[in-house]
Parts: structure tokens; sequence; C-alpha cells
């Protein structure tokens, strides 16, 4: 072993033996961990073999339109068959962790929210990888690891403006964050009391400051506990007239069934990540990065869009890069979020819950 006089190892030299073990690496087998970190020229070589040698993946997520992905995916490899099991993200977690309790590694691929995905991560579930499609996306989409990445930012809904378009035109309709402190909308407005309003305080808290949302208060905002889709309901009906915890998609829906509805981003918009990881002991891992691969790449990309949903992606021109975004989640370790979502609860019942 060639040391210096301080006897540690020439850098030079540990940079030659790391590739040199990579570089053996890509005609051995390789574990789990060297496979999703390896970068050689022949990585895409090696994950065709080994998925085609292990012909299924199995996948977890939470959201319906990976469904119609998961057929675009098996139309691009035929030889590997996806097993695709869906919930939302409180039954993931709770199946991925019982499974991994009992010595039972059978998922491939995780996708859902931020909150489980780190939770997950913080119980040692993921296996960090490399992702070439990674230099497209912006850093608030990366969960960054030692060597790799623990998960990656595929999918994007945004938490903003939805108003009836009947009560109020859009020509009237409010265009920044301020203009929600106008005196003609007091009585007018509603909020989520789930955690998507909880998260909206939070976002609020921290691009705007606590003096707006106590004059935020002031306007007489009801709180509805209830998913911004049902109050998307209640402001096509009419009984809300606007509120600024509406999804983007929610509207979207609403505005195909001809409902008197539209959306509007009020800068900087709360802006909800859904996130994909390789897990730890993944028993299909070559085919597993190759849906990894697949979701990240520009064509899925282009397919997650097609449902609706949109692309943190940067070069694909989608609806993410036409206004400024708050990633909330994103700011603060699991333990510090925890924190901070019972801080935005207690605030919300403090401000607004006394108002109802």
């Amino acid at each position: 072993m060639f040391t210096n006089r301080t006897g540690k190892i020439i850098p030079i030299l540990c940079l030659f033996l790391l590739h040199a073990t990579i570089a053996a690496g890509a005609s051995a087998p390789m574990s789990i961990a060297q496979l999703a970190l390896y970068q050689g020229a022949d990585r895409e070589k090696i994950l065709i073999d080994g998925a085609k040698r292990e012909g299924q993946v199995t996948f977890y997520n939470s959201h319906t339109w990976f469904r119609t992905f998961v057929k675009d995916f098996e139309k691009k490899y035929p030889f590997i068959n996806v097993s695709e099991w869906r919930n939302d993200s409180k039954n993931l977690i709770r199946r991925v962790t019982e499974e991994f309790k009992s010595g039972r590694f059978l998922v491939d691929v995780v996708e859902t929210t931020p909150e489980v995905m780190g939770l997950l991560k913080k119980d040692g579930a993921f296996q960090e990888f490399y992702s070439p499609e990674a230099r497209f996306y912006p850093d608030d989409v990366k969960a960054k690891g030692k060597n790799g990445l623990y998960y990656l930012g595929d999918r994007e809904t945004y938490n903003s403006l939805g108003f009836n378009t009947t009560l109020v035109p859009a020509s009237e309709a409010p265009r920044t964050l301020k203009d929600l402190l106008n005196p003609k909308w007091k009585g007018k407005m509603a909020i989520a009391g789930t955690s998507t309003g909880v998260r909206w305080i939070g976002g609020i808290l921290d691009t705007q400051g606590r003096e707006f949302l106590d004059k935020f208060a002031e306007q007489e905002v009801r709180v509805q506990d209830m998913a911004a889709a049902a109050l998307a309901g209640l402001v096509v009906s009419g009984e809300v007239a606007l509120s600024p915890t509406i999804f983007d998609a929610n509207v979207s829906v609403a505005k195909q069934k001809g409902a008197p509805i539209e959306w509007r981003a009020l800068e900087p918009v709360v802006t909800t990540v859904g996130y994909s990881a390789l897990t730890i002991k993944a028993p299909n891992p070559h085919a597993a990065l190759l849906l990894l691969d697949y979701i990240h790449s520009k064509e899925g990309q282009q397919g997650i869009m097609k449902g609706g949903l949109w692309s943190p992606r940067e070069d694909i021109g989608s609806l993410a890069q036409k206004f400024k975004k708050s990633y909330i989640d994103e700011k603060y370790s699991v333990e510090e979020a925890e924190k901070k979502y019972a801080e935005w609860d207690g605030l919300m019942q403090k401000l607004f819950m006394r108002r109802k």
C-alpha cells in the first residue's frame, strides 16, 4: 500500500483502485449496492441482460395513473412483467414495514409521497442509486445520499387558488397572495382543514411570514375539514367562492365535466412531489433500475403528464417551469417535519378554527 509521510493513502491511488473495482464489476457479479451505483458505459446492457433473467419487477405506488404508465413500460421492455400494488401512502408504508420486519423482501421499487419516503429512508428501506436522468431535475426533488440518490422526484401537483367562475370572474380573481387580503373577499374563502391545508399554512409561513397569516385570518376564512378534492366540489357548487388550497388536478377533472371552476397559481405555489426509490434488498434489481430510469426519462415524464400530473423535469416545458414553487416538505428532516407539522396545525387551530 502506497502512503504519504502522514501514513494516509495517496488519493490518486485511491481513485485508481475505485475505477478498477468498478470496471471489474462490469464483468463480475455485482451486489445490489454496486449495481445501483454503477455508471459504466455498459450500464444499460448490464441492466437489460439482468432484467431478462429476472423477468419481473414489483412496484408499490400510491397514484392511479401508474396503471397506464406500467403498460407503457411493459411495451418498451416486453421481457419484464410488472407486478403492481397500489394504495394510499398510509397503507403503503404499513405494507412495506410489515414485509421488511417479517424478512419478506418482495418490493423492488416504491413510489409515494415525501413524508412516507422520509420515514422509509429513516428505517433503512432504500438503497442509494445512480440515475442518468438526475441531471435534468432540480436539487429540490433529490434526496441525496453519500454516494447516490435515496429517491428522486417524478411527479408534482400544485396547491393554490381555485375559484368559481360564476361568482368570481377571471378578470377579478386574485393574482397574487397579497390579493387574498382584499376586503372584497372577506367571508368568501375557505381552506382545507386536512394535511393539505396544514401544509399550505407551513408554506405561507415560510415564504410570507406570520404577519400575512394574521391578516389572512382576519378575512373570516372558513376551515373545511375535508380533502382538497371535496373542497373543490364546494367551490363548484358556489358554497365557497374561492380557496387557496385547491390542487390543479382537481380543477382539471371538474372542468372536463363542465364545472364553473378555474385554477390560478399564486406564487410561490406550495408543491407536493411524488418520489420513487430502489429498495435495499430488491429481489429484481436490474429490472427495478430500468423502471426507475424509465420513470425519470423524458419519455416517461411525458407519459406522466398525459395522466394529468406535472413533471419536475426541467427540459420538457411542463407547467412546473412557469411559476415559482415552494417545496415545503423537502426543507426538513423527518424529525423536524413532524415538529413543524404540529406547529402549523396548532397555528391553523389558533388563527382559523375559532372562526368556523
